[in-house]
């Protein structure tokens, strides 16, 4: 990755917490990095570890998990 590139960053997101927030600051046409990306879960209690694993296989430079 050079300096000017930005990592790539996958997110799983609780529906009801997390992913409110995230669509409340598009709502309100708040702007957040375009290198992070969303997965919207019903819960985050649903994650399994093999998803980060694979995540992280996939390419991705960092994973988040927020509820």
């Amino acid at each position: 990755m050079s300096a000017t590139e930005q990592p790539q960053i996958l997110a799983f997101v609780c529906n009801w917490c997390a992913y409110a927030g995230a669509d409340l600051a598009g709502v309100s046409r708040i702007q957040y990095p375009t290198h992070v990306r969303l997965i919207r879960l019903m819960c985050t209690g649903r994650v399994n570890h093999g998803f980060l694993l694979r995540a992280f296989l996939k390419g991705v430079d960092g994973v988040l998990v927020s509820g």
